[in-house]
């Protein structure tokens, strides 16, 4: 497996900007949620088990997943979380090892958005790079893209691990709480890091 790096941070903290700037360098991008989004999409591999485990009910009329639907259960029913968990996960895991095994850039990026959640956030990565902003610009950027009400895009944070608990993970922190225009900058300081790294210099 090539060297990877875990990119991760809160709803709305701005990962995947941050994702697509080290793809525009080159970088194999590999995307858990958009392999979840896939798997659950009509004719997506995750269909007949989510089928089998909630029933139609849980599927728009086209055959896909029904994500609000989804969504909502999984928040009120932590059991069905897990088993919605317990389907997806391995074939992501399964998707996404393959897509790294297929990289050829120096080093991939692996953009989990609940990795401090898995309880192992070291386990499939050399580094972990932690977007960061304050949370009342994350509650506005969410509710600014998707319609969510403030109380939802709150209840989504209070599910998820706190600031804290992501830094105290992080190798690397990107705030993105400031100008978007000096990301790029950034990112590409980071890219030159993780080039001496994965190329088997010095840690930093």
């Amino acid at each position: 497996m090539p060297f990877t790096v875990c990119l991760t941070g809160g709803i709305g903290s701005g990962k995947s900007t941050v994702g697509r700037a080290f793809e525009a360098l080159g970088v194999a991008l590999i995307d858990t949620d958009a392999l979840a989004h896939a798997l659950s999409a009509r004719g997506g591999g995750a269909i007949p088990a989510i089928r089998a485990a909630f029933g139609e009910r849980y599927l728009t009329p086209d055959g896909a997943l029904d994500r609000k639907a989804m969504r909502e259960l999984v928040f009120a029913d932590a059991d069905a979380r897990r088993r919605l968990e317990a389907i997806l996960h391995p074939m992501i895991r399964t998707e996404s090892e393959r897509l790294a095994a297929a990289a050829t850039s120096p080093y991939v990026i692996l953009m989990i958005p609940l990795l401090v959640e898995s309880g192992r956030p070291r386990e499939r990565c050399q580094r972990i790079l932690v977007v960061d902003c304050a949370e009342e610009e994350q509650v506005r950027r969410v509710m600014a893209r998707s319609g969510l009400a403030r109380a939802e895009v709150e209840a989504i944070l209070a599910s998820q691990a706190t600031r804290a608990a992501r830094l105290a993970v992080a190798d690397e922190v990107i705030d993105n709480s400031g100008d978007p225009a000096s990301l790029p900058a950034r990112v590409a300081a980071l890219h030159r890091t993780y080039l001496a790294l994965a190329a088997g210099g010095a840690n930093p």
